[in-house]
């Protein structure tokens, strides 16, 4: 393989750890703690809504929890895959960054983006807990990053 196609697939996978590790988070989180974020639920219903404008019936609710969790690991790893936009040396900050930005969003985005409530700022806490989980995410890609971009040399 030449060294771009290691690049890439070392970022993909980089982008994977940090969403499996959000997703952990959030899935074991949301089963012990009331306060816990419900980012699975604006998958649930930015998955509905879309069928629905398209004319077709939303599935069941466990095939919907399904789908959006895949939805979420789906893009999620490809979104924290961005830390691998530079060297393994500046992939910490990409990753923090990135984390960052994606907790902002992800407290402040959803009523602006007709998705109802927000799922991941009902209480300070849970806001706090939601920017928190996306950082930790966006950091577990970029050690990932580091690890793998420095394994090829």
């Amino acid at each position: 393989m030449n060294e771009g196609t290691t690049r890439w697939g070392s970022a993909l996978l980089s982008g994977l750890a940090g969403a499996t590790a959000l997703t952990v988070i959030h899935e074991s989180a949301r089963r012990m703690h009331p306060d816990a974020p419900r980012m699975d639920t604006l998958g649930r219903r930015s998955i509905a809504r879309g069928m629905e404008a398209v004319g077709l019936e939303p599935p069941d609710e466990d095939r919907l929890q399904a789908a959006a969790l895949a939805g979420d690991v789906v893009s999620n790893s490809l979104y924290y895959s961005l830390v691998g936009l530079g060297g393994p040396s500046g992939a910490l900050a990409r990753g923090a960054a990135l984390g960052a930005l994606a907790g902002l969003g992800a407290v402040a985005l959803p009523p602006l983006m007709g998705l109802g409530h927000r799922p991941g700022a009902r209480t300070p806490q849970t806001a706090a807990m939601t920017f928190g989980w996306y950082l930790i995410g966006g950091i577990a890609a970029a050690m990932a990053y580091r690890g793998l971009a420095g394994r090829g040399r």
